[in-house]
């Protein structure tokens, strides 16, 4: 991950997931974990892709235009995998099209999942989020990410 911002949020989730699994074996203190990381990698997609996007605009438009794009994209929340689609096609009608491609199926259902068990937690609901889901769930938020700026960088 080259983006500084995308970088540091990911090297602070490696970090919590590997604490985690120093823990002892107790399954509630796991699920507790599991749902305090599904809120932390919701918040990585979030930070991740608004933080390319704005470097992006910054690289690529004038300086009102980049400051347009920051400020709409503090306003980028919950992000299921059709509002990440709509985000991209935004930039690039072709990107978004080769990004629902490439995230069919795993990936795709793994960010829909991050969104709403994240809205579950947030609002006191019981969800059925697990470490070993989440940490699955994480891999494919970072596949994601790293998709999304390598398209910004015209990889």
């Amino acid at each position: 991950m080259k983006n500084l911002e995308a970088f540091r949020y990911k090297r602070r989730l490696d970090g919590l997931f590997q604490k985690i699994r120093t823990l002892p074996d107790d399954l509630e203190l796991q699920a507790q974990w599991a749902r305090y990381l599904c809120v932390l990698v919701a918040g990585f997609l979030e930070t991740s892709i608004s933080a390319i996007y704005t470097q992006y605009a910054r690289d690529c438009a004038a300086p009102n235009v980049a400051r347009f794009v920051a400020t709409r994209l503090t306003w980028f929340t919950n992000p299921n995998m059709e509002k990440m689609l709509q985000l991209t096609r935004s930039f690039n009608k072709e990107w978004g099209d080769t990004l629902e491609r490439q995230t069919e199926g795993e990936t795709k259902n793994a960010i829909d999942s991050i969104c709403n068990n994240r809205n579950l937690i947030a609002h006191g609901r019981d969800t059925g989020i697990s470490f070993a889901r989440i940490s699955g769930y994480y891999q494919e938020a970072v596949k994601l990410v790293e998709m999304i700026e390598r398209q910004c960088a015209g990889q």
